[in-house]
């Protein structure tokens, strides 16, 4: 029974959040179980460059480190926000999403190259969190039970946290600052005095991610004069449900190192 709830869960997963969850989770047992090693993964752009290790442009933000505390937490906040971006904003807008994906990334190893960072698994995380606080400014936040703030303090809040702990703050403002990029182009600039529409998803990914859209022409048969003259039940569009439950609330409690 657990099983199979845990199975229906996982195919409700929208593509992109279940793809990127599953690939991060993988790569962490593959490292975990000695399959694989981190230095086989991380970003190294001498390596990429001159010797064509050009899975490291992936890997590096696939690794969230050993299994533990802090990557069980890192990966409940990339599945928690990934999932309510992609069911939410960017519904029906798979191509967009996937595009923010290359978008924030590739911006990301840009800075990585003059800070030295190896691994931007979690600078990723922080910008789904930005992106998803800024276009939910009105929901309600509850940190530890303790703090009450509305969402766009959220990355705010998780930089102090990180602050607080002693952890290496770089991480947390590259995912902030990148976030802010993104969201400046894509929602603030485009609607200022003059504005225009900077980013935009190439056709192919469309073409591949998204459904065509529907002939606003066209005009089914009646059932009686189709061919075979079978009664066929009326068809559901598939992914007309509702929106995600948990978009919108405000999660309480959440932690993270």
């Amino acid at each position: 029974m657990a099983y199979q709830t845990f199975q229906q869960e996982y195919l409700q997963m929208p593509l992109i959040t279940r793809a990127y969850t599953t690939a991060s989770v993988l790569t962490t047992i593959a490292v975990q179980l000695d399959i694989i090693t981190p230095f086989q993964l991380y970003f190294n752009p001498d390596l990429i460059l001159y010797q064509y290790q050009v899975w490291r442009l992936v890997t590096n933000f696939l690794f969230f480190g050993t299994i533990g505390f802090n990557f069980l937490f890192n990966m409940i906040f990339t599945y928690r926000y990934c999932r309510m971006l992609e069911e939410g904003s960017f519904r029906g807008r798979t191509a967009d999403f996937f595009f923010m994906f290359l978008f924030g990334g590739t911006l990301m190893m840009i800075f990585a190259y003059f800070v030295n960072l190896v691994f931007l698994g979690q600078a990723f995380t922080i910008m789904l969190v930005y992106v998803w606080s800024r276009r939910n400014p009105y929901v309600r936040m509850n940190f530890f039970g303790l703090l009450n703030f509305q969402a766009p303090y959220l990355p705010w809040v998780l930089f102090g946290f990180s602050l607080l702990l002693g952890n290496s703050v770089v991480v947390d403002l590259l995912g902030i600052a990148v976030g802010h990029i993104y969201y400046f182009l894509e929602d603030v600039f485009p609607e200022q005095p003059g504005g225009f529409k900077i980013l935009k998803t190439p056709g192919i990914l469309k073409w591949i991610f998204d459904a065509p859209p529907e002939d606003p022409n066209y005009a089914p048969l009646p059932e009686e004069d189709r061919p075979g003259g079978f009664r066929w039940g009326e068809g559901v569009r598939v992914g007309g449900g509702d929106e995600a439950a948990n978009e919108g609330e405000a999660p309480e409690g959440e932690q993270r190192q």
